[in-house]
Formats: structure tokens, C-alpha cells, sequence
């Protein structure tokens, strides 16, 4: 079923079919000669090429939206106009298309952050016209170079505007790109005939509204066209396994992977969790690799590479693997653990069964994902007092602020800074320019409305993927029926449609060395190397390199939040303020008989915790006991205990780098008595900056101690 909005109609121009024998063919060269365009495909190109409109297409993964841009991009430069200019987000798309566009003769270029080198010669191509599709990221737009020298020119000669992946304009959308927002501007811009087309696989009805009225594709009045289409794919098979334990759903899958159609993905929700999880299948003899945005990009293109050529079984990746990845034989996509909505669920589980009759479709939740929502919910776009403090520094700065030089004087993460700036770019409040950022000056109102509906909207998802998690209907129909797709119908394929689930046997063998691997304490910390910068405008006379006769070596947590094995037993501790368990100190002693130090410690500090007091000071008295170290003591902090309710699950608000070494060097302070001479294990319950440890380490060096070695309870990175 398709959804037309300002149906053209029939073709009016009287070269339409020899157009469409035009496209059949250069879709044969795209797609092989057996390749026939679909109806809409066919309805879409006609309206750009021949009528020059604006038009949106939501269709499934596997579709063939960019035979739809490759085909007219094709026509329109047999017809003299210009290249065509694609944004799209993921590097690994870009490489996708670039290799699509050469089957199909087009040449295509890119400029993006990995190739610099090659910028200036791209735009020499271009300007000579020897480019047919030129490929930008999003990022690109907010550049002050590209933005003031490069898209005046592509905005005065594109022959075809395209935005792929569409849903990203919208923060309604699962996977919100700031810089995207830019592309209204863009559009404004461009001279009157030139054709836009805006492409998703993942928009509800709301998504849909959005992008069109960003994008200027409402179809009020304007001749443009939206063509939806049903999201069945009949090559997934869907099912949801639930097991009890993290060690349960690492064995279930070293054990049942090899059982699993041909190669595939298995995502999981964190970088640690993927990185452990393909360690763990690599030992029980798997060919898996770790795929993450910590991942070299070199490493991650080779990673694509032998997953296309199935010279592995999976690649374990986070949702840095998404968007645009195609591999048409793909045979599964497994979660290990949920994401936080259906539509990002449904655009994950997209990446499988494009060229296969039978995919498998897998889902194995945990408790800990709501934690990990709820960390993600965390970063979302700030408080009204925030961005104005952001906005009045920057109006009285009276020059270019680096987001460096505006950290220290906005309470807020280097990553929301950054996301905030964009947005407000975009609503015309602050100006990107060389050198950092500017406000405009321009009147801009605070939509406390929407982030307030956005924030509920993300709750409703959250209990959306719970309800998917538990439902006994048709799981297609329900993934369906939340990108209100009007054609939802039991698919007759998924586990509840069928009466066939995952067989859930463990052997005890793999179960008990999963169970040990997730048991096995551990995490490095390594120390901070550099104070942030513009600390002067925050009186703190801290700048450059940190001093090595001033710094930490590195420490150790016994396990990161965002473990599968530890983060479940960490996250509750925390949340209360009890004496350090049995289990915690026989793991800290564990990592501290695997600690390669040059020195062993001549005592124990720890630094006085404001919120769990009793659990730090627990935790070091029972180090230090079955260490035989001296307790030397607390170090000193001038700021009053913090009162937490115990019930309240909520996540703090994440640190700024440069707010939170202010703080902590404002209050932290060494006793007189406490005398610290040789190496002294600092002992601490959670780590995050890193500004705590760096600045109790400054302040023990500076009092007397040869070397300061951090143990932490837990980290968060």
C-alpha cells in the first residue's frame, strides 16, 4: 500500500515513456539485467527529472530508495544539469553508494572527516564538472569554510538535491543528527527547479510531518510528493529470547551462533559490552570481530570487508554499524539487549534478509537496559537556564568562543555543549565561524513544549520496546504498527505467529565459563594527561600538560557500569550507602594481585564521599586490612554530605569536564596528619571525568607521596 501526497498523476509529458526506457536501462546497469523499477520508484523519478518537484520517500530497507536518486542523477545529467549532492551520514554508506554509482557509470565522490587530503582536488572536480554525485556528511554544512566558499557554488549548480536517511532531521526521530537541521538553509537556497528528495526507512507519522515541513516537501501547494510504503520484509523470522542472566545470554549465543543462517550482526547497546562479548565468542572459537565508534576507522572498514565476504561470522558492533551498511545475504541480526525504541529496533533488524528467502531476527533483553535508556535519556537537550548561559557568554564575549574556551563557563558535557550549539545554529541564534562559535544577536525562544513532548515521546518508546519484549501477538505487526504502517498484519512467520521459539538450552560447561569471564574484575583507568582549556576564566591556575611528577599512575575499577557482568551488581550498589559486600572486596583484591606496579603501596587514602560515605570508607578499611597497609585516612573536602533518595533510580546529570576540575579543586585539600610518603592506593566508588582522581593525585604528589594509584568501585566509561 503507498500513501501519495499531491499525487501527480498521470504523465502529462509526452516523452515520458522513452524517460522510463531511459531509467529501465540505467537500472539495469545499476542493478543487473533482470532489474525492474517499481511503480513508485518509477513515480518518484518521473517527478524529479521531468517535473523538477520535491518529493519524500519512506520505504522499507532493501527497497531500492537510492536506485531512485542513482537512476535520476543518471537522466538529469544526460539532460545537461548539474551533479547531483547527496548528504548522507555514515561513512561506511558513503562507500556503499560511491561503489553502487560506478555500476551504474556515475562517478561519485566524497568529502568527509577521513579524507582531508583529498578535499581541494574533489572540489577542482566538481567546479570542472567531471563530478556526477558529489557526497557530503551532515557535518560538512556547519563547516565554515564548506558553508561559506563551497555551498554557495553547489547551491547554484546541483542538478539534484538528496537527503538520505531522512529521519535524522527530526528530533523526533531515533537517531537525531543536528547538523542535518542545517539542510532547511540549503534548500532555501537552491534555484527555483531544482528537485529535492529526501529518503528514510524508518519514519511514524510523526517523523514523516517533521522531515516534510523541514524539508519544505509538505505538499502544501508546492507540488511535491510523499510516497510510503508497507515495512513487511518477508525474509525476517522475529523472536525474543529471554534468559534469566548476562553469563546466560553470553553462553546462549557461543553456543547457538554457528546455528544461524550465514553470517550476520549482533548488536549490543554499549562499546564495552561489544568488546567483551567478542572476546568471549572469539575464545569459544567463533570468527567474530568488535565493531564500535571506538573502533579505528581502518579497523572497522576491514571489519565491513570480511563480514560482506563472510570471512567472519558476525561482526559484535554497536549502532556505529547501521544506517546505509548493505550486505544483501545477510542472514541474522541478533540484540543483545533492547533498543530503547521500535523504530531503531526496526532499523537495525533492516540490515538483514535483503537478498535471502529466510533471516533471523533475535532479541535477548536485559535488565540492564533500562539503566542504559535511561543514561541515553540523560543527554538530552538542556534546561532553558542552561542554553541562556550559553547565549550571554557568547553575546559578551565580543569575539569567537572555541567550545573549549565556553566549557568552563556552561555546566554542561563537551557532547551536549556541541549538540546544543547546533541546534541553536540552526534557529539562528549563534553563528559558527572560524575560531569557535558567535552569538547573532537574533531574538530565540526557548520550545519548551517540544522538549517536553520529546522527553514523553521517548518514554512511550521505552515501554513500546517492553511491550514488544512481551507481547504474544504478531512482533512484525507490532514493529509495524509503531511506523504506522496502515498495511499492518500478522506476518504468520515470527515466534508468536508460529509456536516456534529459540531453543533456550545452555550447556553448563559454557555457562559456568561465560559466568567466569563476566566475573573477572578489572577495568584500567588511565590518567588524565592535560588540564582542560580556559580553567584562568573559572580562577583555577591549572593549564597544558599535566606535570608526570604531578599526575596519577594509571588505577583500576573493579568493573564499568555499562558491563554486562559487573555493571547489574555495581549500578544497585550505588544507589545506597552500605558497607562495602563480601563479593566487592574479594574482586578488588583480585585486581589488585593482577596489578603490575612498579612499587607496592605504602598506604591507604580514600577521598570522602558525599553521597556514599559509609561505603567508600568500608570499602578502603577492608583493603587496607587484608593489604597489612597503613590507613592513612580521608583527604579533606570542604563541601557538605549530599542526602540522596535511595528509591530514586534516576542518572545524574553527566559532568562537565572543565565545571567538575573547578569543583573538586576548590574542595579537596590534604590533612596535615595525613603525612603521605611512597606510593598510596587512593580508593574511591565511582569514576567519570577523571577530575577527582587527577586532582587528589596533584594534592598527595604535591604533600609527599612518591606515586598515587587509583581503585575505584566502578567507572562509567
Amino acid at each position: 500500500m503507498t500513501t501519495a501526497v499531491t499525487d501527480p498523476g498521470a504523465s502529462t509529458d509526452p516523452n515520458a515513456e522513452r524517460l522510463r526506457d531511459d531509467a529501465e536501462a540505467t537500472l539495469r546497469n545499476l542493478a543487473g539485467p533482470d532489474a525492474a523499477l517499481r511503480e513508485d520508484q518509477w513515480r518518484a523519478i518521473e517527478a524529479l527529472v521531468a517535473h523538477g518537484r520535491r518529493a519524500l520517500v519512506v520505504q522499507r530497507t532493501g527497497w531500492g530508495k537510492s536506485a531512485v536518486y542513482f537512476v535520476a542523477t543518471a537522466l538529469l545529467r544526460a539532460r545537461g544539469r548539474g551533479p547531483t549532492v547527496i548528504v548522507s551520514p555514515l561513512l561506511a554508506l558513503m562507500r556503499n553508494q560511491i561503489e553502487a554509482a560506478g555500476r551504474a557509470g556515475i562517478h561519485a565522490v566524497t568529502v568527509n572527516s577521513a579524507n582531508t587530503d583529498d578535499w581541494q582536488l574533489v572540489y577542482d572536480q566538481v567546479r570542472a564538472g567531471q563530478v556526477d554525485v558529489l557526497l557530503v556528511s551532515p557535518e560538512r554544512l556547519n563547516n565554515p569554510e564548506f558553508r561559506d566558499q563551497v555551498l554557495p557554488e553547489l547551491s547554484r549548480t546541483a542538478g539534484l538535491l538528496v537527503v538520505d536517511e531522512a529521519h535524522c532531521i527530526s528530533d523526533w526521530g531515533h537517531d537525531f543528527r543536528p547538523d542535518y537541521r542545517r539542510l532547511r538553509t540549503l534548500i532555501s537556497e537552491l534555484p527555483e527547479g531544482v528537485p529535492v528528495l529526501a529518503t528514510t526507512a524508518t519514519a511514524n507519522d510523526r517523523v514523516t510531518t517533521d522531515v516534510a515541513d523541514q524539508l519544505g516537501v509538505s505538499g502544501q501547494g508546492d507540488g511535491a510528493l510523499v510516497l510510503r510504503g508497507e515495512l513487511d520484509r518477508d525474509s525476517l523470522h522475529l523472536g525474543v529470547l529471554a534468559l534469566p542472566k548476562g553469563a546466560d545470554r553470553f553462553a546462549w549465543l557461543a553456543q547457538h551462533l554457528d546455528d544461524l543462517p550465514g553470517s550476520g550482526i549482533v548488536y549490543t547497546l554499549t562499546v564495552s559490552a561489544a568488546d567483551e562479548l567478542a572476546a568471549f565468542l572469539r575464545e569459544r572459537g567463533h570468527a567474530v570481530a568488535a565493531y564500535t565508534g571506538k573502533t579505528d576507522p581502518a579497523e572497522r572498514e576491514r571489519a565491513e570487508d570480511d563480514l560482506l565476504a563472510n570471512r567472519v561470522k558476525a561482526l559484535v558492533a554497536t549502532s556505529a554499524l547501521g544506517m546505509g551498511f548493505d550486505k544483501p545475504d545477510l542472514g541474522f541480526v541478533v540484540h543483545l539487549g533492547a533498543p530503547q525504541s521500535p523504530v531503531a529496533y526496526y532499523q537495525q533488524i533492516g540490515r538483514a534478509g535483503r537478498g535471502v528467502e529466510r533471516a533471523e531476527v533475535l532479541l535477548l533483553p536485559g535488565p540492564e537496559d533500562r539503566d542504559i535508556w535511561a543514561y541515553f535519556a540523560s543527554l538530552a537537550f538542556p534546561a532553558e537556564p542552561q542554553v541562556r548561559v550559553a547565549l550571554s557568554v557568547l553575546g559578551d564575549a565580543g569575539r569567537p568562543l572555541s567550545t573549549a574556551a565556553l566549557e568552563p563557563r556552561v555546566e554542561l558535557s563537551r557532547g551536549r555543549l556541541e549538540m546544543m550549539l547546533k541546534v541553536l545554529d540552526t534557529d539562528g541564534a549563534v553563528r559558527r565561524v572560524k575560531g569557535g562559535w558567535e552569538a547573532t544577536g537574533q531574538p530565540w525562544e526557548y520550545d519548551g513544549a517540544r522538549y517536553t513532548g520529546l522527553a514523553k515521546a521517548r518514554r512511550a518508546e521505552q515501554q513500546a520496546m517492553l511491550d514488544y519484549i512481551a507481547t504474544d501477538g504478531c512482533r512484525m505487526e507490532f514493529l509495524r504498527r509503531q511506523l504506522d504502517d496502515p498495511g499492518a498484519a500478522p506476518c504468520g512467520r515470527c515466534d508468536n505467529c508460529t509456536g516456534h521459539h529459540h531453543d533456550p538450552t545452555i550447556g553448563e560447561d559454557v555457562r559456568v565459563r561465560a559466568q567466569e569471564v563476566l566475573d573477572r574484575p578489572g577495568v584500567p583507568l588511565a590518567p588524565r594527561k592535560q588540564w582542560p582549556s580556559g580553567m584562568d576564566a573559572l580562577d583555577v591556575p591549572l593549564k597544558g600538560k599535566i606535570k608526570p611528577e604531578e599526575a596519577a599512575e594509571e588505577g583500576r575499577a573493579i568493573g564499568r557500569l555499562t558491563d554486562v557482568g559487573w555493571g547489574p551488581r555495581l549500578r544497585p550498589l550505588l544507589r545506597s550507602d552500605d558497607l562495602a559486600p563480601d563479593a566487592v572486596v574479594d574482586a578488588a583484591v583480585e585486581v589488585l594481585k593482577a596489578w603490575d606496579w612498579a612499587e607496592r603501596p605504602a598506604g591507604v587514602v580514600w577521598l570522602p564521599s558525599r553521597t556514599r560515605p559509609a561505603l567508600v570508607e568500608s570499602f578502603a578499611q577492608r583493603i587496607a586490612s587484608i593489604g597489612r597497609l597503613p590507613l592513612l585516612g580521608a583527604l579533606a573536602d570542604s563541601a557538605p554530605p549530599v542526602f540522596t533518595d535511595p528509591e530514586d533510580d534516576s542518572e545524574p546529570e553527566p559532568p562537565n569536564s572543565a565545571q567538575r576540575l573547578a569543583e573538586v579543586y576548590r574542595r579537596l585539600s590534604v590533612p596535615p596528619e595525613l603525612g603521605p610518603t611512597g606510593p598510596v592506593l587512593l580508593v574511591d566508588d565511582v569514576t567519570d571525568s577523571g577530575w577527582t582522581l587527577t586532582v587528589a593525585a596533584l594534592l598527595l604528589r604535591r604533600a609527599g607521596a612518591s606515586a598515587v594509584l587509583p581503585l575505584t568501585l566502578a567507572t562509567t566509561n
